[in-house]
């Protein structure tokens, strides 16, 4: 379990959102979590592996490499 402080704006927000849907302010958190947090992984691994580039080349230099009619 994991307990999160939010800024009263988002809590009223949530609140509203709740009421007019029937649905609890958890599920509406458990969504959008879900959706962000692929996209956070995402740009953390980016990040790490252009850390570790050890050669980066251009786009030409790789077509000629890769011999691509352009």
């Amino acid at each position: 379990m994991v307990a999160v402080r939010l800024p009263q704006e988002i809590e009223d927000r949530l609140t509203v959102l709740s009421e007019k849907t029937g649905r609890t302010k958890s599920f509406y958190i458990r969504q959008a979590l879900e959706e962000h947090l692929e996209d956070m992984e995402d740009v953390y691994l980016a990040e790490e592996r252009f850390k570790t580039l050890e050669k980066t080349v251009s786009l030409d230099e790789l077509m000629n490499e890769l011999e691509v009619a352009r």
